[in-house]
């Protein structure tokens, strides 16, 4: 591992000589994040034979042991050594996400790196560090959103340990995360984001719904159930929103009644946020994503993790939820060229 880490390093300093040299400091800290959890982290059953582990995370602990088998065995996720250690970060949140969207549209900005390709969100491990970067698009004019982030995939090329970030959250939760993470390891295009988290978005949900029917509990099944409502529910609420910016920016409206208009859209935006909470019983979980100031940003984080999402259940349905065939058709689009893929994946979701 650590001889895999000193290759990347060694690559990601030479992209300098390819790139601007500014961003030899992102790099940096990336590196050096990613050695902090590597230094962190131990093999799960040492916590649990060291007797100062408390009782609540030697539970949790074990509940990951179980979700991490069901993941390959009844899933076909990679059967490796990610999420079989655990690392405490001290920190809420593994790393922040920037994302950036230009003022009038809600298309995400890029950024391109090597092995990952071009990503539609940048990930740095100190918030202040995110919140200067997102300071720094928003004065070159881009709407900005800056959220942590709990879990993340280094894509198999290294082992991604469980952590603190997200050990707390309900079982089935932990498992979606797992799920999610794992299927990134399985599948992964360069440059296409928005592919490749809907594709995991669709293997989670579908390695969470089987795990429930085997080892979930009554009460964890309710709860899953409403918070797959919830979600649904916000996606469908977003992404109706999407399109009524989509044909507000497409107007022929000048730039400042354009912004007059857009202001009113987030702030009608805001406000049946508040009547869908309201029939939610109070549910209070998307509060953070909702602090202003909203802006197209927002928007652009949740399209990335959901726009083919019809396409994969499709696919899913259409292989009759056999999930070694699901992933054999996904490698074909993964191998198909963008256009094409674009194309059957439109397709699929009906498009």
């Amino acid at each position: 591992m650590m001889r895999r880490l000193v290759v990347l390093l060694a690559v990601l300093a030479g992209a300098c000589g390819l790139s601007a040299c500014s961003t030899v400091g992102y790099y940096y800290q990336a590196a050096r994040g990613q050695f902090e959890i590597f230094r962190t982290a131990r093999p799960i059953g040492r916590w649990l034979a060291d007797p100062a582990t408390s009782a609540d995370l030697r539970t949790r602990l074990e509940a990951v042991r179980s979700i991490r088998r069901f993941a390959s065995s009844e899933l076909g996720l990679p059967d490796n050594g990610s999420y079989r250690d655990y690392a405490d970060l001290h920190r809420p949140f593994v790393v922040w996400n920037v994302v950036a969207a230009p003022e009038f549209s809600t298309r995400p900005h890029e950024w391109c790196f090597p092995f990952a390709g071009c990503v539609r969100y940048k990930g740095w491990f100190h918030e202040q560090a995110a919140r200067t970067a997102a300071g720094g698009l928003a004065a070159q004019g881009f709407d900005v959103f800056v959220y942590g982030v709990p879990a993340y995939s280094t894509l198999g090329w290294f082992d991604d340990p469980v952590l603190n970030t997200f050990i707390r959250y309900p079982r089935p939760e932990i498992a979606r995360m797992i799920f999610h993470e794992l299927a990134h390891q399985l599948v992964y295009v360069p440059g296409d984001s928005t592919f490749n988290e809907s594709f995991a978005t669709a293997v989670e949900r579908e390695g969470v719904r089987r795990w429930l029917a085997r080892d979930g509990t009554e009460a964890e099944r309710r709860t899953a159930e409403n918070l797959s409502r919830y979600r649904q529910d916000f996606l469908a609420l977003v992404q109706g929103f999407r399109g009524e910016l989509d044909a507000l920016y497409a107007s022929p409206l000048d730039p400042a009644r354009m912004r007059v208009a857009k202001a009113e859209a987030f702030r009608t935006l805001a406000g049946r946020y508040e009547a869908l909470k309201r029939s939610w019983g109070g549910f209070a979980g998307y509060d953070r994503w909702f602090a202003p100031p909203l802006g197209n940003a927002h928007v652009a984080s949740v399209a990335t993790y959901t726009d083919w999402l019809p396409a994969f259940d499709a696919l899913l349905a259409r292989e009759h939820g056999d999930l070694p065939r699901f992933y054999d058709a996904v490698r074909q689009l993964a191998s198909a060229s963008p256009d094409v893929r674009r194309e059957r994946l439109a397709d699929l979701a009906g498009r």
